[in-house]
């Protein structure tokens, strides 16, 4: 209240009836509101039911300031609750909305986990299926390595190792390719190769990627393993099926170059005691190479052996071990003896009295005993008209009709007979005719030449 409001309730103090009248007046309103006196030092006075307090400027100013805040506090209290609602529900809205960020954010974790897990799962799946077919691989090379092992032919045929750099002691062939099979070293446990499924934010991605390489690593070193051992293995298939066909075509062509027939030799071979059902050699519709090639050389060691057996009923081997050294060759000499060119029908092969002489084909012994100039002479009928006589032996080992094999001792050298010294006089002969003998040792130089 302010000084100018005071002047409702100033009166003259020189007109006393006037005050009166004029208090009389008023007092009933008065008895109802307070009305301000005036004050005589900037004082402000307020009557209230006949009482006059009076208040000082600073104290008017409190109270005046506490009614405004009080105003404004109304008045922010009543703005509140009439906009309670919208921020209610703008809190709520916000609150729902870090929700479902977060659920979002747990949503894309588990996603991100299930797919690390997926694609671990994926990647043990490729692991074992190319662990399975290494070690598949594996298995087909051992059993490759026991038929190579149980081939008569491959020792000798592996090709050496070649000895890395700075190792000039390892130079040694290796012995068969069953040693060079792959010794596996098992895997790490499948379990452990898989990671944890929880999200671990704080392991970084490069550790899996890491064992990855490792596991591939792993399966690029077996790989090249298997590799090496398969390529030997080739390498000796190769090495004995090219020395097979060498030896089979020198084979027939010593029975061409000795003019025989291969059919007529092949029907006088003696047949032995076998049999058992005909079961035709076939190839399963997945054989590999090795298995062809390893069929073929089973094919040609058949026709080998065939050949082999042919063979063996033709005199091409040395009748004396050691050097051969001829004292008289075939064909037209000076007769030792007249002095008068005669004909030679055989080789006579310098040795020793008592040296042992060796069937050179299997065969039958037609003849063993004293045969004029022969002296004591043994004579073996190799079939398909093939024959070879012994002369001016010492001795006789065999009797006639016995069955003699290749290399068996069937009598000693001497001299009886029409010899000038100890010797062997050694022939050859076709149907009954007479024919060189260097030209069958020739032969069988050929043949061991393989």
């Amino acid at each position: 209240m302010s000084k100018s409001s005071a002047q409702y309730s100033q009166y003259p103090q020189h007109h006393p009836h006037d005050h009166g009248r004029a208090f009389q007046r008023r007092s009933a309103p008065a008895a109802a509101a307070a009305i301000p006196l005036p004050a005589t030092d900037d004082a402000y006075t307020i009557v209230h039911a006949g009482k006059q307090v009076r208040f000082g400027p600073v104290v008017f100013w409190i109270v005046v300031g506490t009614v405004v805040l009080l105003g404004l506090w109304s008045a922010a209290t009543a703005t509140y609750f009439a906009f309670r609602d919208d921020v209610l529900t703008r809190l709520i809205a916000r609150q729902a909305e870090m929700q479902y960020a977060y659920e979002d954010r747990i949503a894309e974790l588990r996603a991100k986990v299930d797919r690390t897990t997926s694609r671990q799962l994926l990647d043990q799946e490729q692991f074992d299926q190319k662990l399975d077919q290494i070690m598949k691989r594996q298995t087909a090379l051992e059993s490759r390595a026991t038929a190579l092992g149980a081939m008569p032919d491959v020792t000798g045929s592996i090709p050496r190792a070649t000895p890395q750099r700075g190792d000039s002691s390892q130079v040694t062939p290796k012995p068969s390719p069953i040693s060079d099979t792959v010794i596996f070293v098992a895997p790490p446990d499948r379990e452990a190769r898989l990671e944890s499924r929880a999200p671990t934010v704080a392991a970084p991605p490069t550790n899996q990627l890491a064992k990855n390489q490792g596991f591939d690593n792993v399966l690029v070193r077996l790989t090249t393993s298997l590799d090496q051992v398969e390529r030997r293995q080739m390498a000796a298939l190769s090495a004995v099926e090219e020395g097979m066909d060498s030896r089979m075509r020198r084979m027939r062509g010593v029975v061409s170059d000795l003019g025989l027939n291969l059919a007529n030799l092949e029907s006088a071979v003696p047949r032995t005691a076998m049999g058992g059902p005909f079961v035709p050699v076939k190839l399963t519709a997945n054989a590999g190479p090795f298995e062809k090639q390893l069929s073929r050389i089973n094919t040609t060691r058949a026709e080998m052996d065939r050949l082999n057996r042919t063979l063996a009923l033709v005199p091409y081997r040395k009748p004396v071990i050691g050097e051969v050294e001829f004292t008289s060759g075939f064909g037209v000499r000076s007769d030792p003896f007249l002095g008068r060119p005669a004909m030679h029908t055989g080789l006579d092969f310098r040795a020793a009295t008592g040296d042992p002489v060796r069937v050179t084909a299997n065969g039958k012994v037609v003849s063993a005993g004293w045969s004029g100039g022969y002296g004591r002479m043994i004579e073996v009928d190799h079939g398909n008209g093939l024959s070879t006589r012994y002369g001016h032996l010492s001795e006789i080992n065999v009797k006639v009709g016995e069955i003699v094999k290749i290399g068996q001792v069937v009598g000693l050298v001497g001299s009886t007979g029409r010899s000038t010294g100890p010797h062997l006089h050694y022939e050859t002969r076709i149907e009954g005719e007479a024919v060189d003998p260097q030209k069958f040792l020739r032969a069988g130089v050929r043949l061991s030449a393989g």
